[in-house]
């Protein structure tokens, strides 16, 4: 099946939620400013762990379906991609306010094992530490009858990125001016050891 085989307005509607997030893997969820902390501060501790974090390699990526979505992950577990991503998770913890009930309330907790139920009381996300998977999301939700012709389809649009080194050289900072609105990038820096133009 190729891509013109999709309705534009399918194709829109399957890919309406990476749109708004942007192109990128989440290593710590959306969070508000703890109280008493300044956006300069956090912006001092991400300069901060952007100069002494250096930049590595994935070995390999593969478009793969994770539940009923696609994206970009790793061929297998990277050891340095998930303590990087540990990394910023402790990091900047400090930095974020408790969530609110009704935002633990979304998570539905108790449909939750308990190791992510207890990451997301802890550190504000279920899927930290062991239970993160590293993920760049192309898809929304994709219907069970339209799955094997999108994968088909992302296998053939990033064709010149899978089975290929990912390069890990940078971390960038979102915002989201008000809940729902699409995430912007406030601000970027290059990890130790990165390659001044990519």
């Amino acid at each position: 099946m190729a891509e013109t085989d999709f309705p534009a307005e399918e194709l829109n509607a399957l890919t309406a939620d990476p749109r708004r997030y942007g192109f990128h893997a989440t290593l710590k969820a959306p969070f508000h400013l703890a109280e008493g902390v300044r956006e300069a501060d956090l912006l001092a501790e991400f300069a901060a762990f952007a100069t002494k974090t250096a930049s590595f390699e994935v070995p390999s990526v593969i478009v793969d379906q994770l539940g009923h979505f696609f994206a970009l992950v790793p061929d297998s577990l990277h050891a340095p991609l998930q303590q990087f991503a540990a990394d910023v998770v402790e990091t900047f913890e400090p930095f974020r306010a408790p969530l609110s009930e009704a935002d633990i309330a979304r998570r539905k907790p108790d449909t939750l094992p308990p190791r992510q139920r207890e990451n997301l009381l802890r550190w504000g996300y279920p899927y930290v530490f062991d239970e993160f998977r590293f993920h760049m999301t192309l898809t929304g939700p994709v219907p069970e009858p339209k799955a094997p012709a999108m994968a088909s389809i992302l296998a053939d649009r990033f064709a010149d990125f899978i089975e290929r080194p990912l390069r890990i050289d940078g971390l960038a900072l979102f915002v989201e001016p008000e809940r729902g609105a699409p995430f912007l990038v406030h601000s970027r820096l290059p990890l130790k050891g990165a390659q001044p133009n990519g």
